[in-house]
């Protein structure tokens, strides 16, 4: 046997490369030293391998790059050269569909990444962008490699660059699973969905130490950017779980509703709840009376395929939900008010939780259901200071801007301006439906009247006689059911108990919708 030069070849040596080969590879496979996985269990936490392990489907994953080393010198740099840089990167299946993934090593460098590491996440990214594929990223890092310098930089500007590039492309998830601090924690921000574990993940721009010595406040890591902070106050993060393995199941279920990009449309699965199942329970769901809370996620389990939805913020602006769900099979996302928070009112964070979600929707082809029960917009000095206008013209511009199928169901109050954002016929919604209970008006009845009728009310002998007998003209000639649907703004009332059989009916009948949008770069939408 000979080479291509002609010469010897002996198999014994291509055996003792092959050995050889194996030996790096087992090498780089676990990593720096027992010790540091043992450091890493002892944070009650997991390996970047144990958890691409625990999100793609068993034996699927090919690892990228396994080899890779940095090339920096000083700071005693040029005597550690762990392989793979700190870093994992790859791609294998999910449900049988191709995903992207990296993961921070926690065990080598403390995850931080340094210009190897950088050049290895950008390579990984281009290629998600490339083949049409989620890109999911396991975050455990110490943000920048200090002895690198500027280099550590640059390579979380390309991080950032292709995050941009990649939004409305491909799905993009960010899975927090220890601190990320600093410039590190935008790269999550400019992802779609952002998943956090508590006690174990943190994210800052300024960790605490730089609170306490700037502002005066102490806190600790987890007061300060933990998975509970940004799942109910900040709303950075949108789904919070107590450990890694159901965190990372849950990111499974994500990506079986998602599409591989905004090229295809959701993954459609077989139903065995009827499409004409009656929704009888939902007579008694809702009261009558709008003054009555209730709870419409119970509204939204009675109509869905299964009772089984995923809510998206749940613990962040709580008088609107924001789900994934499907409908005979067929993915679609739900907007909705909630009578149990704030009345279901629209306030800053609602609004801004609500056009993102329906941003998400449209650029990866998922129709749009929406429910009204909502009394207005939240009035309040703080409100009008934050911004309302502002806020709330954002989830107004996501609606408008949405070419999906739209539909809208109005359960009971639907009042003012709350009324139009929330996807009316007026601002393009295909198909709105009504219950029998609904109530469309500028306002509510006794804030009506006490406008309209002010004068009359005033001369009355007996003025709270005269507010009533002024409300129930009001709401006789102005909020009865039919107002609405005899004027042509809503499609049709219906059933309560049929609103599960008329949204699928509705859907099948704009899946091949198509929508041609102006010609421009992009929109300006507000800030």
């Amino acid at each position: 046997m000979t080479n291509l030069e002609g010469a010897p070849a002996e198999a014994s040596d291509v055996r003792g490369r092959v050995a050889e080969l194996h030996a790096i590879r087992e090498q780089a496979r676990r990593g720096p030293s027992e010790r540091a996985t043992e450091a890493q269990k002892a944070k009650g936490k997991l390996t970047a391998r144990e958890r691409i392990d625990l999100l793609l489907d068993e034996g699927s994953f090919n690892e990228v790059e396994p080899l890779r080393r940095h090339r920096a010198t000083g700071f005693g740099l040029e005597a550690k050269k762990p392989y793979t840089d700190g870093v994992v990167t790859g791609w294998g299946t999910v449900h049988g569909r191709t995903v992207f993934v990296y993961a921070h090593d926690f065990r080598i460098f403390g995850g931080a990444l340094g210009e190897a590491h950088a050049t290895k996440i950008h390579k990984i990214m281009d290629m998600a962008i490339s083949a049409g594929a989620p890109l999911v990223s396991l975050n455990d890092g110490a943000g920048a490699r200090i002895q690198e310098g500027v280099s550590a930089l640059a390579g979380y500007g390309g991080i950032f660059q292709r995050n941009t590039k990649a939004s409305g492309v491909i799905p993009q998830i960010s899975v927090m699973l220890g601190p990320c601090a600093g410039g590190a924690a935008y790269s999550p921000a400019l992802t779609d969905f952002v998943f956090m574990v508590r006690e174990t993940s943190q994210m800052f721009i300024t960790g605490p130490d730089v609170v306490q010595a700037v502002t005066g406040e102490k806190v600790s890591q987890n007061g300060l950017g933990g998975a509970d902070v940004h799942a109910e106050t900040s709303g950075v993060c949108h789904f919070a779980y107590d450990d890694e393995e159901t965190c990372l199941e849950e990111v499974r279920y994500l990506l079986s509703l998602l599409p591989q990009n905004n090229r295809e449309n959701p993954p459609t699965v077989e139903s065995d709840d009827p499409a004409s199942r009656r929704g009888d329970a939902l007579l008694d769901l809702v009261p009558a009376d709008g003054n009555r809370p209730y709870d419409m996620r119970k509204v939204i389990e009675e109509i869905v395929d299964d009772g089984e939805y995923l809510e998206v913020h749940e613990r962040w602006a709580t008088n609107i939900i924001c789900a994934m769900t499907r409908l005979d099979g067929q993915v679609v996302g739900i907007i909705a008010n909630q009578p149990q928070s704030l009345a279901g009112v629209l306030d800053i964070e609602a609004s801004e939780k609500s056009a993102r979600f329906i941003q998400m929707c449209d650029a990866f082809n998922i129709p749009l259901v929406t429910f009204l029960d909502v009394p207005g917009f939240l009035p309040g000095v703080d409100q009008e200071h934050g911004g309302i206008i502002r806020h709330g013209a954002k989830m107004l511009y996501a609606y408008c801007n949405a070419t999906v199928p739209r539909i809208s169901v109005i359960l009971r109050k639907a009042y003012g301006g709350a009324y139009i954002v929330m996807d009316s016929q007026s601002i393009g919604a295909d198909l709105t439906y009504a219950w029998p209970t609904n109530e469309i008006a500028v306002m509510g009845a006794e804030g009506a009247a006490n406008v309209i009728f002010r004068r009359q009310i005033a001369d009355a002998d007996d003025p709270e006689a005269m507010r009533a007998r002024m409300v129930k003209e009001y709401k006789s000639e102005l909020m009865h059911p039919y107002y609405a649907a005899e004027r042509g703004l809503v499609d049709d009332v219906i059933d309560p108990a049929e609103t599960r059989e008329v949204l699928i009916r509705s859907l099948a009948m704009l899946r091949d919708k198509h929508a041609d949008l102006p010609s421009r770069k992009h929109g300006n939408p507000p800030q």
